[in-house]
């Protein structure tokens, strides 16, 4: 009972956003379903008519079904950029198959000697279209919408990924932070919308055929009314941020923004996969970046000056469970060998490689080994095998295949890599439950999110790179059995981020600069 009051503890507490971010959901819903309406069944009732055409078009449709939905957000973000317009546009691309199909297979289900008696009356073709053929069919049609109906409610979650709004922003808010009343208070909503729109379209559906032909002249109608809810809600905002998940909920992110700046600004949550490109293109002003990522160079971005300190250390290490350090001492030994060899600047560099000229990884990866001289030729050995696991991040994949070679050139161990694991959760939650080896880990991160120490322990730490990780190194062994191996030098801690050229026009150099602007009635620049 307790955990139920807490969830709508913290639904009451969010109301306000809850409630503009559902509107938005049945926005981004609706206006992709009208859409594909608009478009899917009138293209339905011509290929009822052609069957070759029909087996090309639901053929292309049931194509783009099968592209995961994140993928098909990637397709758009390069084409239509950031926001609800690629969004509505996956949205709208997966909602065709099932309207475009049963509108086919509703007018093709009509019985030939209805329609033959229609003509018999001198009813022309669209007469017997709108007035005998689209009523009867009307049933099987509706049942394709209320499918897409569903499957859009499901997808538009994704939407947060990319700025769109929506339901999303909470969901995966609280996989990033393993909070579960997050989670619950975006799936919960999103859940009962796609059971209420269901449940009034199978009203809609069960109505008898003469009803029918007013819902062929009302439903778009009613889908455009429903399409009005969407209203991007930080539009017109002077200052707009874009932060990741995990930071919009970390004590390091925008929770110690709030508390110990003061800084109140609108954000909205994007994957960090497209986070720098949509500052550099404007459509975002302030990011939670990382301060060795590549795309700080690429984009022509700066990091803002953490005057009150509330990022801690961030160096990082191989995170290793101590069973497996046991079984294999030799591991511990291959690990090392990437020790204090990568600062900042190199790793800057690497992730640039990587994130801007579109190197592949591994090849970053094998290109660094080679220059610094420990590169082996690999042993091919059988006597096991280490599963190293990354987040989702270039940075990380650099890492894994580094550590690959490594201990391919240096012990007689194989290696099996899971990348992209997602956030710090779920990599550690795959660590600690036997699922893999090893992940390379950020001290600031081992602080924060998975000890969680107490102010009063913080504040002894006092930032300093040596007490962080000895901290974290004890708290780790003695809680999870989980080794902190030496760091490799670099310390890519968060940041916030601006165009180089705002920064510089409005005079913001630190984090302080920046609450103070926004505290302002200036204009957007």
């Amino acid at each position: 009972m307790e955990e139920q009051q807490s969830l709508w503890a913290f639904m009451a507490q969010q109301s306000d956003k809850l409630l503009s971010q559902t509107l938005a959901h049945i926005g981004l819903t609706c206006i992709s379903l009208l859409a594909a309406v608009l478009v899917g069944l009138p293209l339905g009732i011509w290929i009822a008519q052609r069957k070759k055409a029909a087996w090309f078009v639901l053929g292309i449709a049931g194509i783009l079904q099968t592209i995961p939905s994140i993928a098909l957000l990637g397709f758009m973000i390069p084409l239509l950029g950031i926001g609800a317009l690629p969004a509505i546009t996956a949205l709208f691309l997966y909602a065709l198959l099932p309207i475009i199909r049963n509108t086919y297979t509703g007018i093709r289900g009509v019985n030939a000697a209805v329609t033959e008696s229609a003509r018999g009356m001198g009813m022309s073709p669209w007469q017997v279209l709108f007035n005998v053929e689209l009523p009867l069919a009307m049933p099987v049609i509706l049942a394709g919408i209320r499918t897409a109906t569903v499957i859009n409610v499901g997808v538009a979650t994704l939407a947060a990924y990319i700025a769109a709004g929506g339901l999303g922003e909470f969901i995966f808010g609280g996989i990033a932070l393993n909070n579960a009343n997050m989670i619950l208070a975006g799936a919960i909503p999103a859940a009962l919308l796609a059971i209420i729109l269901d449940f009034l379209l199978s009203l809609v559906q069960n109505a008898n055929v003469r009803k029918m032909r007013k819902v062929t002249v009302l439903l778009p109608g009613l889908l455009l009314l429903c399409s009005s809810f969407y209203v991007f809600p930080y539009a017109g905002a002077k200052m707009l941020g874009g932060f990741t998940p995990e930071f919009m909920g970390r004590e390091d992110g925008y929770l110690g923004l709030k508390s110990k700046y003061k800084l109140n600004m609108p954000t909205v949550v994007i994957s960090d996969a497209v986070m720098y490109k949509a500052a550099f293109e404007k459509k975002i002003d302030v990011i939670s970046g990382y301060s060795t990522d590549g795309r700080l160079k690429a984009y022509d971005l700066v990091t803002l000056e953490d005057d009150k300190q509330i990022f801690p250390p961030y160096y990082a290490s191989p995170l290793v469970r101590k069973d497996v350090l046991a079984k294999y001492p030799e591991l511990e030994q291959a690990l090392n060998l990437l020790a204090g060899k990568i600062n900042d600047s190199i790793m800057t560099e690497l992730n640039y490689r990587v994130d801007y000229l579109k190197q592949v990884p591994e090849k970053v990866a094998y290109d660094f080994v080679k220059t610094q001289n420990l590169y082996k030729k690999p042993r091919n050995g059988n006597k096991g095998t280490i599963r190293l696991g990354s987040k989702i991040f270039a940075e990380q994949y650099i890492l894994i295949n580094i550590y690959k070679a490594l201990i391919e050139g240096n012990t007689d161990l194989k290696v099996d890599t899971k990348t992209g694991l997602g956030g710090t959760k779920i990599c550690f939650d795959a660590l600690t439950n036997n699922e893999i080896d090893m992940y390379p880990e950020y001290t600031g991160t081992g602080l924060l999110v998975i000890l969680k120490p107490s102010r009063n322990e913080l504040i002894k730490l006092a930032g300093s790179r040596e007490k962080v990780f000895q901290f974290v190194k004890n708290g780790f062994a003695k809680q999870y059995d989980l080794e902190w191996l030496k760091p490799i030098g670099f310390n890519n801690a968060y940041a916030l981020m601006m165009r180089k050229e705002q920064a510089q026009s409005l005079n913001i150099r630190s984090i302080t600069d920046l609450k103070d602007y926004v505290s302002t009635d200036n204009h957007h620049p």
